[in-house]
């Protein structure tokens, strides 16, 4: 088999993949922005929502350390290692026990994070927020509501990956439009009933994303049971693949730690500037993340079985193509949506957030740390590709040395730009030391993986970006245009948006494969193909 063809399949198979993950996660972040325009709308951006941001942050911050971030990176290592060499009833036998110990571990850390609350609140917020009347025992209140979602996310995120490495994407990845589906249902409910029960509406909202947790775990429950998953507790520290999967969590935990410090510090820094300061950063990361969820969530979970499959055989070649094309998808898909979001910021928050109790200030203040936040898109989704590599290569103390050099340089850029940018500041930090842990990764990687094809990867990227911009300024024109033409027609500017990013949508596909990308062309010729059946 020759090269070309080998790296014509490992494009075809991690882009068939991402295709069926893609639009689960399209569901999902379409129903994440409902769920977001609920909260503008009811809430706005003030001091209630600022109270919400907080403590929805708080178990999130352990998110990443033992659900989606160390566990999940850790556990499809050692899972897909196992199911290729040992067989299906020592690979359940390791999930089950799996499953045991995180319920007992997550489970304690979650109690803990309960009873002390309010001491984690006063430590995540500066002094001036504490001064706002109601707003510390408010935030205490949804911390308390809202931690054990942590276990309920872990127990997602082991489940998903036990599914994904069995080859079933779409299932896990819905999984999450049933939590956001979950808290908006359940949430507006509970929201409009907690006055009658002497809460403030919003505690309704911290009650949603509870139920919402349940159903994202319920929902994979048949999926695993069809593929022969029976759980039934299991605690066995001696197994062999536990202590594979703890040895590898624990510099992922110091890894993954990083990030959630860079959190710790933005909301801390946050909290102190104007009132609404919270709310703007938070609704701007959520919009972030639908092209993120589209791009870099899709593909890298299409790709980490593939990869950790090579790693596991020791194929580097066959890891160096899955790698290669993979990011050169990701630098297809990211960089074009990065420009269109500078481009179309204003209007998007616009037309998504303002109404209600949202005003045209937030818009403003909200799209400005959106075009900050989306200077890192292309390298934020490279990186989703790149970091699981070192997992599979047993390699993960570089992915915790970037991540602490990202710490240092978010602490000077705020510090030395906080007084003049404000909230901006920190919208600023992320998308510079996200791109700058993205190149330092890259580095190391390429002496990982002793090469992979620099030169092809660069030529691609001075292909699109070009393209890229030409698109968002056609995006830009086509929206003002439109606007201006459908004046007075009821929800305008809805339209005008939705015809300018599908007709440059339409516009950078045409250019992009005119330019000869071969990963844009396998891309292509798959559509085609799914489109004939």
């Amino acid at each position: 088999m020759t090269r070309m063809t080998k790296n014509s399949q490992q494009t075809g198979s991690i882009a068939r993949s991402a295709g069926i993950v893609g639009i689960a996660v399209m569901a999902s972040r379409l129903l994440g922005l409902v769920r977001e325009q609920v909260f503008a709308g009811l809430f706005g951006a003030g001091a209630a929502y600022d109270a919400f941001v907080v403590a929805y942050r708080i178990p999130n911050l352990l998110r990443d350390l033992f659900a989606e971030g160390a566990l999940s990176a850790a556990f499809v290592t050692v899972f897909t290692d196992f199911k290729t060499r040992l067989g299906r009833d020592l690979t359940w036998r390791l999930a089950r026990n799996v499953i045991t110990t995180l319920i007992l571990i997550v489970g304690a850390i979650c109690l803990a994070g309960m009873l002390c609350s309010r001491d984690i609140v006063m430590l995540l917020t500066a002094e001036g927020y504490h001064h706002i009347p109601g707003q510390l025992d408010l935030t205490t209140l949804m911390t308390v509501i809202m931690f054990p979602f942590l276990l309920l996310v872990a127990l997602s995120a082991v489940s998903m990956g036990m599914l994904n490495t069995m080859g079933k994407f779409f299932v896990p990845s819905m999984a999450s439009c049933f939590f956001n589906l979950g808290s908006i249902v359940a949430g507006v409910t509970l929201t409009l009933s907690a006055p009658y029960f002497g809460y403030q509406p919003i505690v309704g909202m911290a009650w949603g994303v509870v139920i919402g947790g349940i159903l994202q775990v319920a929902v994979q429950i048949p999926s695993l049971r069809r593929e022969g998953f029976r759980y039934r507790p299991l605690l066995d520290f001696a197994d062999p693949g536990l202590r594979r999967i703890l040895l590898l969590m624990l510099p992922a935990v110091i890894g993954f730690a990083a990030p959630q410090i860079n959190n710790f510090i933005n909301t801390w820094f946050a909290s102190g500037c104007e009132t609404g300061s919270l709310s703007w950063l938070q609704y701007a990361y959520r919009v972030l993340w639908f092209p993120i969820g589209l791009v870099g969530s899709s593909l890298a979970i299409a790709a980490m079985p593939v990869m950790s499959r090579h790693a596991s055989t020791g194929d580097r070649d066959a890891l160096r193509q899955a790698y290669t094309s993979a990011t050169v998808m990701s630098f297809l898909l990211s960089i074009p949506a990065m420009f269109g979001l500078l481009f179309l910021a204003q209007p998007i928050i616009r037309v998504l957030f303002e109404r209600g109790e949202f005003g045209a200030l937030d818009t403003e203040k909200t799209a400005l740390a959106l075009s900050l936040y989306a200077l890192s898109l292309f390298a934020f989704a490279a990186l989703k590709i790149a970091i699981p590599i070192f997992y599979a290569l047993n390699k993960t103390r570089f992915p915790v040395i970037g991540a602490f050099l990202t710490v240092a340089l978010n602490l000077l850029i705020i510090f030395t730009t906080i007084d003049r940018l404000q909230y901006s500041a920190i919208a600023l930090s992320f998308a510079l030391f996200t791109t700058f842990n993205f190149l330092f990764l890259a580095v190391i990687l390429h002496r990982c993986l002793q090469g992979f094809p620099v030169n092809y990867m660069l030529i691609c990227v001075l292909k699109i970006v070009p393209v890229s911009i030409v698109t968002g300024a056609l995006a830009w024109w086509l929206n003002k245009s439109l606007l201006a033409l459908l004046a007075g027609i009821p929800l305008a500017a809805v339209w005008s948006l939705f015809a300018a990013i599908l007709c440059s949508a339409i516009f950078y596909a045409a250019c992009i494969s005119a330019v000869r990308i071969p990963e844009a062309d396998d891309i292509r010729k798959r559509i085609i193909e799914r489109l004939r059946r």
